[in-house]
């Protein structure tokens, strides 16, 4: 990636991204968009006025709305059956077939960026030399205080915004804090840790705290409309994603109604990774498992929060444990194509390291 020291615009006039290594401004990678605004069904008779309507449904893309059932659109205020049909009609103008062939989808698997935790070991028994990436769409971490589920937060923050070759993927930052953990000090000393200007690291990160799920969902949504104004995003971090449903609804009797409302959230997630190609990382918080000590369970008699539908939202995930005196622990416990298995890491200034 070529690297000019001094201007501002590139050969198109394209406002550059501004780098926080060396604190130079680099252009993004040279790729094809990753998404169709929907404004372009305007091209195919949409009117201006039902395309505002579906923006503030936060359906900013053609794939967006593609993903987005019937059912769903009539729900948006002024949508009516016919109309919904003829934007259907005009997404599938737009997108064509949803077939492709094996080497079409390869292809377009070159376009998956991948981020690194600051472990290489970690990021080894995660498929290499990068961690976090977005074949994986969503990966829940999780497990008690003080295994490093902020700080792991925190470290990728900063490398999400390297280039490939530091293990980056030369973006910017959503970061949704829930629980008021996120600290700018922090991003400071770990941007020190890469020899990144802090101030710059910091600028680069949009950051929100939400106050309860119904807030979270929101900041959520603005996250789809940020992404759609601004293509340098690269990663979207929520910390953590229980926390709030916890305090929102308590006992059995709203157990359904937070398994349903988690379920569209975490729908809502998988599509903004699809739609824009950005990496997904939810913290979690566990629970006890009584049940978990009578016969052998992954993470031992801890179990994270959630239930089987965050399980199943995600194909990968990872449970972080305390080892001997400052070692962590970070255990794969589901991947689609890596086998089941551990590796050491520890928390210093610099976040996220090997042993």
């Amino acid at each position: 990636m070529s690297r000019p020291d001094s201007p501002e615009l590139d050969e198109v006039g394209a406002l550059l991204f501004r780098h926080p290594f060396t604190q130079r401004s680099y252009p993004p990678t040279r790729q094809t968009p990753f998404f169709d605004s929907v404004d372009e069904l305007q091209q195919h008779g949409i009117n201006v006025q039902d395309i505002l309507k579906l923006k503030s449904a936060a359906l900013n893309t053609v794939s967006g709305v593609s993903m987005t059932p019937r059912r769903q659109l009539l729900k948006i205020k002024g949508l009516s059956e016919a109309k919904v049909e003829k934007i259907k009609e005009a997404v599938h103008k737009v997108l064509g077939s949803s077939f492709a062939t094996g080497v079409e989808v390869q292809e377009k698997r070159k376009r998956v960026l991948s981020i690194s935790t600051g472990s290489k070991s970690v990021d080894a028994i995660l498929g290499g030399e990068a961690c976090l990436s977005t074949r994986i769409n969503v990966m829940p971490v999780y497990g008690e205080f003080r295994t490093g589920k902020t700080q792991m937060a925190h470290t990728m923050s900063v490398i999400a915004q390297l280039p490939p070759d530091l293990g980056g993927a030369s973006g910017k930052v959503a970061y949704i804090d829930t629980e008021g953990t996120f600290r700018p000090d922090r991003i400071r000393s770990i941007a020190d840790r890469f020899g990144v200007d802090g101030t710059m690291a910091l600028e680069n990160i949009l950051y929100a705290r939400a106050f309860n799920s119904e807030h979270q969902m929101e900041l959520i949504n603005e996250c789809s409309s940020r992404f759609a104004e601004d293509k340098d995003f690269r990663l979207l971090i929520v910390d953590s994603i229980m926390a709030l449903f916890r305090t929102d609804y308590s006992g059995r009797g709203e157990l359904s109604e937070r398994q349903q409302k988690l379920a569209q959230m975490l729908s809502k997630l998988t599509k903004l990774s699809e739609e824009y190609n950005i990496a997904i990382l939810l913290t979690n918080q566990v629970q006890s498992d009584p049940g978990a000590t009578m016969t052998f369970v992954a993470g031992g008699a801890l179990k994270p929060i959630g239930g089987h539908i965050l399980s199943h939202a995600s194909s990968t995930r990872m449970f972080l444990r305390k080892g001997r005196a400052e070692e962590r622990v970070a255990k794969l416990v589901d991947s689609p194509d890596r086998p089941e298995s551990e590796a050491s890491y520890k928390l210093d200034e610099g976040g996220w390291a090997d042993v």
